[in-house]
């Protein structure tokens, strides 16, 4: 391939980035921490904001290592002080527990709807409003249209979304720009020193627009993600039986 042929189709990729959810003023802020790997994801190896963000948690331990994961990506994201909001049925989010993450719990507002219909609804109209950071909702289903209404709410807002699926029946195809899968990993502890380590996940980036999927095992220390050598993830039912 000629070099004239090799930049129309470079150029035609940049131009069909926007085009899927990829905005170039939003890849060019870089979140402080995001281990390089991650980033080189996604085009323009930045994380991807104002763009919507769909996370599997198929238990309650996957629930509170997503949050857990949401939590250290919004301690960025909301680092000049902005405020965010966070939709869900259930009050499965203990507010004080943010501070470990440096996030003020009072600069987030918690709402708690009963049918998962109103919980898109309010995700839907809170994603137009631009003073926001960031949106995070949790539901069990999410269809390809709900799924495109909350990426066309921030086309102008360019606020991020993060919904959250607890047991999801069908791993649909939906209009989000990336789906993840996190899970608890074992804490890390200098030899000889108490307690439970930082928080550790396993990373999996399950499906991206015009990316590469990945698998990266990372640790939140010291308001930022470092990313750890791998080892063998502990199933909650491993869990049970050992502790």
């Amino acid at each position: 391939m000629d070099t004239a042929k090799a930049n129309i189709i470079a150029q035609l990729k940049k131009n069909i980035l926007p085009l899927q959810g990829f905005k170039s003023t939003l890849n060019s802020l870089s979140l402080d921490g995001i281990p390089a790997a991650i980033k080189n994801a996604f085009p323009n190896a930045a994380f991807p904001l104002g763009a919507v963000h769909e996370l599997i948690a198929d238990s309650a331990e996957d629930t509170a290592a997503t949050f857990g994961f949401i939590a250290a990506i919004l301690s960025s994201i909301m680092k000049n002080g902005g405020s965010s909001i966070w939709v869900n049925g259930s009050q499965s989010v203990f507010p004080p527990a943010l501070k470990s993450f440096g996030i003020r719990p009072d600069n987030i507002i918690f709402i708690y709807l009963k049918k998962e219909k109103e919980i898109l609804w309010a995700m839907e109209e809170a994603l137009k409003c631009k003073g926001l950071s960031a949106v995070i909702g949790e539901v069990q289903d999410l269809s390809f249209n709900a799924s495109r209404r909350l990426q066309l709410a921030i086309e102008q807002s360019k606020v991020t979304g993060f919904i959250v699926r607890r047991n999801p029946r069908s791993l649909n195809t939906s209009a989000c720009l990336a789906r993840w899968k996190i899970t608890s990993l074992p804490g890390g502890l200098p030899a000889g020193m108490p307690g439970v380590g930082f928080p550790r996940w396993n990373v999996e980036l399950l499906k991206v627009r015009n990316g590469k999927p990945g698998s990266w095992q990372i640790e939140f220390t010291a308001g930022r993600f470092r990313q750890i050598p791998k080892i063998a993830a502990i199933h909650p039912q491993q869990q049970k039986k050992t502790g």
